[in-house]
């Protein structure tokens, strides 16, 4: 079950993670089909359409199948991870459902609907389902791994600890290691957790995405310590082993960040356009006064709007709104309500970064000190932080 790309997947979900619905800017109005027969949206497949047929007429003929479900669940699941769409991830629900009780649902299928819920920020729930698989199987190195990531998220590093020492237990070395580092590290100690990636990474034959991931571990250590020039060098590198994904958004962000819009929009250009991307052309476009900067921001603020009809959208992904209110629409109060909805379940440094830029950009004194306090009960230590608190 353990897979190393689980780890950085994990964070991926919670980065730039918007509804596939965001790419289309067909604006607002919600749609109210008449006939059973209107087609409203073709769905991009994954996989095979044979494939995806027949494991769906396995799956109907036998929906209490473990294996069945898993296999059909895991495909929906990579299709909402591939394409942010949460449609995806209500299939993986749905095909799961045969196990309302996580105390007697198999292992495979407590792990998958505790990593849906991860997907759909239902944090604390994915959490207790997590530590029920964990309590039942210690040797569960995935779900130690999900579960370090979850808390993490939640900016709750003892109990992210706890989960890596779990997975150190489980006789997963590297990971454990590069776990405990990353917690160090958003609590201050760089020197020592800088010391532990190096290390990690000395290994002449480590795969490619493990290469990568560990190095963009290191690239956001030197950023959050304030020493730009040695984040830049690390994300470079990271991106030599492994093109694309978080990487390449965390580098936008940071070159966004840094005022070097122009090289973030030579990156964002050639890219698919996804919700992240959109989201980031809007951003760069904007800051720049591109030509095409008005038309970005519209279709995605026309997506958003429409995305927000379904239950709980807002709430799923206030981050991103957040930042489009506050770099796009130059809207800092409405930026500041969302950051603040967004930081009740998700505390990455990004999301307290966006809430204390909103608080600032708003006047609002009392939302600093929010900031502030917030950052303190967590333990984070960001020298970005610093400067706006």
């Amino acid at each position: 079950m353990f897979r190393v790309s689980g780890w950085r997947l994990a964070a991926v979900l919670t980065v730039g993670a918007l509804p596939t619905v965001w790419s289309h800017g067909a604006g607002a109005e919600p749609l109210n089909p008449t006939l059973d027969t209107e087609v409203i949206e073709v769905l991009p497949a994954g996989g095979t359409a044979a494939e995806d047929r027949q494991l769906r007429r396995l799956w109907v003929n036998h929906p209490t199948d473990a294996a069945t479900a898993v296999s059909l669940a895991r495909r929906y699941l990579s299709r909402a991870r591939e394409l942010g769409d949460p449609r995806y991830a209500g299939q993986t629900l749905a095909v799961l459902q045969g196990w309302p009780d996580p105390k007697t649902a198999p292992d495979d299928v407590l792990l998958l609907q505790a990593t849906v819920q991860q997907y759909l920020h239902e944090f604390e729930l994915s959490a207790s389902h997590l530590e029920m698989l964990v309590a039942r199987r210690p040797d569960h190195a995935q779900a130690w791994l999900t579960l370090a990531t979850v808390r993490r998220v939640q900016g709750r590093y003892a109990a992210s600890d706890a989960a890596c020492r779990g997975l150190q237990a489980a006789g997963v070395r590297l990971e454990s290691q590069a776990c405990l580092a990353e917690n160090a590290s958003l609590r201050g100690d760089d020197e020592e957790a800088r010391r532990t990636l190096q290390q990690l990474l000395a290994p002449p034959r480590l795969p490619a995405s493990t290469r990568s991931w560990l190095l963009t571990t290191l690239a956001e250590l030197e950023q959050r310590g304030g020493k730009p020039e040695a984040a830049e060098a690390a994300f470079k590198k990271a991106l030599e082993a492994e093109t694309g994904g978080y990487t390449l958004l965390t580098y936008i962000d940071f070159l966004f960040e840094q005022g070097r819009e122009e090289e973030a929009l030579a990156l964002l250009v050639p890219q698919p356009r996804t919700d992240a991307v959109m989201l980031r052309l809007a951003m760069v476009g904007t800051r720049l006064k591109t030509p095409n900067a008005a038309v970005d921001a519209r279709l995605v603020r026309d997506a958003m709007a429409q995305a927000n009809l379904r239950p709980g959208a807002r709430g799923t992904h206030a981050r991103e709104q957040a930042m489009f209110a506050l770099w796009v629409d130059d809207k800092p109060a409405a930026a500041l309500e969302l950051a603040r909805e967004n930081v009740r379940k998700q505390r990455e440094p990004l999301d307290l970064l966006v809430l204390a830029h909103a608080a600032r950009a708003a006047g609002d004194a009392k939302a600093i000190r929010e900031a502030d306090q917030l950052r303190k009960e967590m333990g984070l230590h960001d020298q970005r932080l610093d400067a706006l608190l």
